[in-house]
């Protein structure tokens, strides 16, 4: 099941999930960011990071409305860091305010906490195991089954508070009714409804970022509710579990309790570790063997599940959320009645490594080669990628993980070269102005145009070396001049300008083409027209003459054949009449 997303349209290449992700997670295709379920650990950094809100957590807030839709029995596991992360005057408001919304009880996951508590105790007081890694924290278990395999067999097997008291819920009210999780956390999600080994426990998951939301929308505040009250016995010690030392401090209060002493020694030292760092660099101390009979408190939050990644930082800090707990807490073992025997609450760890196909030393430099990395002096490692070094990227490339456009130092250099191709080989004068015409790029083509270096023109005003109307009205009206006529006679040119206004500095773009030689052709060629107008001119006079001379002609021969005619004819007739 997917439960972060992202938002296609919103990825811009910043890569910066990339590099929050401690274990390389996110796979990049075509420019946009892909979670890889198989390797995630639902820390939530990439959520909490993402500079355009591009990463969607599935939600279960219209599952959970459907179930009180329905007048299904909803029972509400609440996690203790409500305590110090909700806005209320009384912590029993909260109990109302949920039931306003159609939930039928309301009961503490510390609850739970607490017989997950007496089964660290119990594998305490046995002392088989060499070290002891809590199981409360999924992100963390994640972390062990997925990156530090050989640490399995130190891993407590026992479920989280919230699934232990999915089991206690659903053995209370019965199997029908609908358990839902209210909590900080979105790794729970996938525990609740994603891991089969405890699968079917809690059929929901919401958010205290939801809940706000849901509230708002109901308009239901908080601090205008009754004072409820919790349906389960007071746990007391169990709900320090989402601050730091949380579980160690629970667990010393039960061991002292189980064996009647106050300060009962304990037969391991203690750690607490919280951050996806600080747990990375003891599980490294721990496969190299430098530990030996710890009883190790992991938390992938800093500071505890009161900084996880569903807590809007916005309302209060995990520093005051940490303060407002700890006054409301009872230092002391709650002292519940063993959990009912048909409930089973252990959970056994393993394996979920995967086993990516690592590239040959030839197949990593072909891919660095890629990028412009011929030696090591060119393996910049900036991180920018995402990756530490250019070889990790290279690695993740080879696997499918990265692409090549995402070194971004090859990608501006290759940009910048490209840029500069354009610039230095346009048969054009490009130059760039800001808005006081002071030239800030200057072309290979515009020294030649004008007869200037570039740096002569650099620590030049555009009005030293020409005229700037149309620049000055360009700058003043943000209206563009595209192809205009301009000519420079004193360079003897003749140009079409083109005049852009570039509004995010403010500044001019300009480029000249010069039309000297083609308005020189063009000349030519009129006058070439205009010679062979008058030739043929000359002709069709000629012609003309031509024409009136043979007219006369015809005219003249015309006149002496009418007359030969006439003079025969009278001869005809004279000859009949003397025959006659």
């Amino acid at each position: 099941m997917k439960v972060i997303d992202f938002k296609t349209a919103s990825c811009k290449h910043c890569y910066k999930c990339v590099r929050s992700c401690s274990v390389k997670a996110i796979r990049v295709t075509n420019a946009q960011a892909q979670i890889m379920n198989d390797y995630c650990i639902l820390c939530g950094h990439c959520l909490e990071v993402c500079p355009q809100n591009a990463k969607t957590f599935a939600s279960d807030l219209d599952v959970v409305r459907g179930y009180l839709k329905r007048g299904e029995r909803v029972v509400v596991s609440i996690a203790p860091a409500y305590l110090g992360i909700l806005k209320y005057s009384q912590p029993g408001q909260v109990v109302d305010a949920l039931k306003r919304l159609g939930f039928y009880e309301v009961r503490e996951t510390a609850e739970g906490a607490a017989y997950v508590t007496e089964a660290y105790s119990r594998l305490i007081s046995e002392g088989k195991m060499k070290n002891i890694i809590t199981t409360c924290c999924p992100s963390v278990n994640d972390l062990v089954e997925k990156y530090y395999p050989d640490l399995t067999p130190f891993m407590a097997p026992v479920v989280s508070p919230m699934i232990a008291h999915g089991m206690l819920i659903k053995n209370l009210y019965g199997r029908s009714t609908k358990v839902v999780f209210l909590g900080p956390c979105i790794a729970k999600k996938e525990e609740a409804e994603g891991d089969v080994r405890t699968r079917g426990y809690v059929d929901a998951v919401i958010t205290f970022e939801e809940l706000e939301q849901w509230l708002e929308s109901e308009n239901i505040v908080l601090s205008q509710c009754e004072n409820g009250k919790m349906a389960n016995p007071d746990p007391k010690v169990n709900r320090l579990y989402p601050v730091q030392n949380g579980v160690i401090t629970s667990v010393l209060k039960n061991y002292a309790a189980a064996s009647g002493e106050e300060q009962a020694p304990v037969k391991y030292q203690r750690i607490f570790v919280d951050g996806i760092d600080a747990c990375r660099e003891l599980f490294d101390g721990m496969e190299r063997g430098e530990f030996d009979h710890c009883f190790i408190e992991a938390n992938m939050c800093e500071g505890g599940c009161i900084n996880g990644p569903a807590v809007n930082r916005l309302k209060v800090s995990r520093f005051k959320a940490k303060m407002n707990m700890e006054q409301q807490v009872s230092y002391e073992d709650p002292g519940y009645d063993p959990l009912p025997q048909e409930l089973h609450i252990e959970k056994m760890f393993y394996s979920r490594a995967n086993k990516d196909r690592l590239p040959t030393e030839e197949e990593i430099q072909v891919i660095l080669k890629a990028t412009g990395k011929y030696n090591k002096d060119q393996e910049l490692n900036c991180g920018a990628c995402g990756y530490p070094t250019c070889r990790d990227k290279a690695i993740a490339v080879f696997q499918g993980k990265a692409e090549q456009e995402m070194c971004l130092p090859h990608a501006y250099e290759k940009a910048h070269s490209m840029a500069n191709v354009v610039m230095e080989t346009t048969p054009n004068a490009i130059f760039i102005l800001d808005n006081d015409l002071k030239i800030l790029e200057f072309n290979r083509m515009a020294q030649r145009f004008f007869g200037i270096s570039k740096n002569d023109a650099l620590n030049s005003y555009l009005y030293e070396i020409m005229e700037t109307k149309d620049f000055d009205d360009v700058l003043k009206t943000h209206q563009n001049i595209l192809r205009r006529r301009m000519d420079l006679p004193q360079y003897q040119l003749k140009t079409l300008e083109t005049i852009v206004y570039i509004e995010d500095m403010d500044g001019l773009l300009c480029i000249l083409q010069d039309v000297s030689k083609e308005e020189d052709r063009l000349a030519r060629e009129y006058d070439k027209k205009l010679q062979m107008v008058g030739s043929a001119q000359a002709v069709i006079d000629k012609q003309m003459m031509v024409a009136q001379e043979i007219a006369g002609l015809l005219g003249e021969t015309t006149a002496e054949t009418k007359i030969i005619l006439s003079r025969l004819g009278d001869l005809i007739l004279a000859e009949d009449g003397q025959e006659s």
